[in-house]
């Protein structure tokens, strides 16, 4: 496992989910954490303190708002006033909408592009400069195997995940010489919140029922017939940290129970 300790992670839409997984997963490894997302605020506080709790770190809280590129900067300014330095981003907000594209309203459309890949390219921006200074860092994209393949009625969703692609590859480039990652996970079909939300839009935009959403839609297209868990993308996560993955960078890396090997 990676040792962390003295490093900071800053992951976005950290609050549930993959995200807060992840979060866990590199606190547990000794680094300090910044959170953010949306929810309950009492359910934050709880998720926050428990970090510290649980694991011997410090953990703040952002606030930021992932569609506000000031507020994505100062997401990042937080970890590096809070603690010196932000030496991990990982890049996981992400909302779905599922409609068909003559359907599809154009204020979802700038929202799902806005947070699951203009969000990316802001913190990217702003975590660079302060990783090349000390020559070590780690950008993490939360992608999905719509980065690889496509699926009906998720237009938006599916050409930001291919642009989450391409932007991993092109921050690899460029920071290839300064000791900085940047690759990007995909994994198929997580029991997350996210995934859980989309189920009644898709039972509409299908015609199907609750059930066969779940086993002919979504586990349809994973040949192990088995949800990938939040905790085995936040132990891929943490592996990309370590120095045994110094040389992976630029890399998709599928973790879909085979879905894009068909």
């Amino acid at each position: 496992m990676a040792n962390l300790k003295g490093r900071t992670a800053a992951v976005t839409g950290s609050t549930s989910g993959i995200g807060l997984a992840i979060a866990r997963a590199m606190a547990k490894a000794g680094a300090n954490i910044v959170i953010n997302g949306m929810g309950n605020i009492a359910d934050i506080e709880k998720e926050r303190s428990a970090i510290e709790t649980d694991f011997g770190v410090k953990c703040v809280y952002s606030p930021a708002d992932m569609t506000k590129p000031v507020e994505i900067a100062e997401f990042v300014a937080l970890g590096e006033k809070t603690f010196g330095s932000v030496d991990i981003l990982v890049n996981n907000a992400g909302i779905q909408f599922v409609s068909p594209v003559e359907e599809f309203p154009i204020e979802k459309w700038d929202a799902i592009i806005a947070i699951n890949l203009s969000a990316a390219f802001h913190a990217i921006r702003a975590a660079v400069p302060g990783m090349k200074k000390r020559q070590w860092g780690r950008i993490i994209n939360t992608a999905s195997a719509h980065s690889l393949v496509a699926s009906p009625f998720k237009s938006a969703y599916v050409s930001a995940k291919h642009g989450i692609a391409g932007l991993t590859k092109t921050v690899a480039l460029e920071v290839a010489t300064s000791k900085i990652t940047c690759n990007c996970i995909s994994p198929g079909y997580v029991w997350t919140p996210l995934v859980e939300r989309q189920i009644p839009e898709t039972m509409k935009a299908r015609n199907l029922t609750k059930e066969q959403v779940i086993n002919d839609v979504l586990l349809d297209a994973q040949p192990t017939k088995e949800f990938v868990t939040a905790d085995q993308v936040a132990s891929l996560a943490l592996y990309l940290c370590g120095d045994d993955a110094a040389q992976i960078t630029g890399a998709n890396l599928s973790i879909d129970g085979g879905w894009t090997a068909e």
